[in-house]
């Protein structure tokens, strides 16, 4: 008897079509976003706000301690795993899109499918990343602001603005910062929704993620820029703005994802 082989999850579909897009699909996926959230918002704000108290609680544990030069970068970084957190965004606004019941209890339906094991996949991509950026953070202060040995938080922010040092430590980290957010920009904007939304393998999602971002620099740049403001204005009043723009932004982001893929409906 000749054995056969099982299909994988990337064998059962030709490679998805990208598509170029303009800045108004980037204005319309936001509108479609705070729609989503206006009818979903109830229970999804309360859902949302585990975010800013993880962030609150990241902030107490290092504010004072010998980890305080870690607080802003740690911070910072919790952001490269939002489009793993959004993933129950993606999944909710697709139902809606199709018309299906979208209650909270669908929230987690993709962790349920046989789609999970590669969204864990991706995830776990995101976390290695989230790691290399907290190690290359403690790098740059160790070669910059950590030579002063700066002994408390108020010292450390003086000596932050008025030594070259400092300015050192503020170039290199935000340049640092900046590389890690374009990497994982480029490789999650339609790999998280996509598989969401179809059964591929996370290679092939991440690819198709590359693509996307090939064929539209501008508009993907543009779109980075418009994340990283609204997740900066949320974060200002104790990271509470978080529980608004998180759904807002994960919503959002599903419907770029339907601009950017020629899904085939």
């Amino acid at each position: 008897m000749v054995a056969i082989a099982p299909v994988t999850p990337a064998a059962s579909i030709d490679p998805p079509v990208v598509r170029e897009i303009g800045r108004a699909d980037l204005y319309w996926a936001l509108r479609e976003g705070w729609s989503d959230f206006r009818e979903k918002r109830g229970d999804l704000v309360l859902a949302a706000l585990l975010y800013p108290v993880v962030m609150l609680v990241v902030a107490g544990v290092t504010l004072g301690g010998a980890l305080f030069p870690l607080m802003l970068p740690l911070l910072a970084g919790l952001s490269l795993l939002g489009p793993l957190v959004a993933v129950g965004f993606y999944e909710l606004a697709r139902r809606r899109e199709e018309g299906r019941d979208a209650r909270w209890v669908h929230f987690l339906d993709p962790f349920r499918r046989s789609s999970a094991t590669q969204i864990a996949a991706l995830g776990t991509f995101l976390g290695l990343l989230f790691f290399a950026w907290i190690g290359v953070a403690w790098t740059i202060y160790h070669a910059t602001l950590g030579t002063l040995q700066p002994a408390d938080p108020a010292t450390f922010l003086g000596l932050l603005f008025t030594t070259r040092e400092g300015w050192e430590l503020i170039l290199f980290g935000n340049l640092a910062g900046f590389a890690f957010a374009a990497i994982t920009l480029v490789t999650t904007v339609v790999s998280f929704p996509l598989l969401v939304d179809r059964p591929v393998d996370f290679v092939l999602a991440v690819q198709t993620s590359l693509r996307a971002a090939r064929r539209n620099p501008v508009e993907i740049a543009i779109w980075g820029l418009i994340v990283a403001v609204l997740l900066a204005i949320a974060s200002i009043p104790l990271f509470m703005g978080l529980a608004v723009v998180l759904p807002v932004l994960g919503y959002a982001s599903w419907h770029l994802y339907t601009r950017l893929v020629d899904r085939g409906v």
